[in-house]
């Protein structure tokens, strides 16, 4: 009952299957050991869901993350605040992690070209300028990934710089996969992992101002031809957040395999529900009768005006 693995966390095959810093790998002369290893368990889940698509995000680990793999304290700065410091398109694009980069691609490359697993597409985490994002994808076109109709490349939409400039962010890539909980931490400037604030019910996904920047991007997405999606346990676990999602116009949720049937069970649910909201406003039109909704929190006073003529 499922459409493909909307994101795929290689962290795990590096973690439990590689466990040695790809620099370190490099230094020691075994590049072609980690590209082969990574590739070999990307492939172990694209095989077994061939012809659906398996989307596959880039590393993102973070420093501490990386320093506890063999050889990583050579190579990893110590930052005060790993979540918000050299993670995602910045790690790639830097010259000390670059050429570690590149043997992702030639992972991912190996299993497109070499083992035909052309269902295997790409994600980028952590976007946060237009800029990076480029010299990114120049990097990956040098090692002969570049998009097309068979080859995806998603975003991860995590900072609320990427749904701010949707509308260039666009330009690059296939389509955007929320992570709620980064972006709510940079919207509402929390510390995800803190826990006193947690506590005091600040980190809260549904909090109007997400809310708003999460429609923003689906709305100005559409409108240049990109998909939305979005990872996370928030579906599963928040009914209300799906129900908004829905209403907002996303076009499809990834959430842990134990939740599947049960979150398209909800969103059909929803989505039944929208239809007869719609059917009743058109017969109290029909009747000769105004129709006037309420405002929803997460909605710009111009759209909802919109909304109701």
């Amino acid at each position: 009952p499922f459409e493909g693995i909307g994101l795929m966390r290689i962290e795990f095959i590096l973690a439990s299957y590689i466990g040695e810093h790809p620099l370190y790998l490099i230094e020691i002369g075994q590049s072609q050991k980690f590209v082969d290893k990574l590739a070999e368990g990307i492939a172990t889940v694209a095989r077994a869901i061939q012809p659906r698509p398996v989307v596959v995000r880039f590393s993102d680990f973070k420093t501490n993350e990386y320093r506890e793999l063999k050889g990583g304290e050579k190579y990893e700065i110590v930052e005060s605040n790993p979540m918000l410091g050299w993670r995602g398109c910045s790690r790639y694009i830097s010259p000390w992690y670059e050429k570690a980069f590149r043997l992702e691609c030639q992972a991912i490359r190996k299993c497109r070209e070499k083992w035909g697993l052309k269902n295997v597409w790409v994600m980028l985490p952590v976007v946060r300028t237009v800029w990076e994002a480029k010299k990114v994808l120049e990097i990956m076109r040098e090692e002969g990934l570049e998009r097309s109709k068979d080859f995806k490349v998603w975003f991860m939409a995590e900072t609320p710089s990427i749904a701010i400039l949707a509308d260039e962010f666009s330009k690059l890539c296939d389509g955007f996969s929320i992570g709620s909980n980064d972006m709510t931490q940079g919207i509402l400037m929390i510390d995800r992992d803190s826990e006193r604030l947690g506590q005091m019910g600040y980190f809260d996904e549904r909090d109007p101002a997400v809310k708003r920047i999460i429609a923003h991007l689906i709305k100005v997405a559409h409108e240049n031809g990109c998909t939305v999606s979005i990872c996370g346990e928030a579906p599963s676990n928040l009914p209300d957040f799906t129900e908004f999602l829905v209403r907002a116009g996303i076009d499809s949720i990834s959430v842990n395999p134990d939740a599947v049937v049960a979150t398209k069970k909800l969103v059909a649910s929803i989505e039944q529900k929208i239809i007869l909201e719609k059917l009743a406003e058109q017969h109290e039109r029909a009747l000769g009768r105004s129709v006037k909704r309420p405002k929803e929190d997460w909605e710009w006073a111009s759209q909802w005006d919109e909304n109701i003529k």
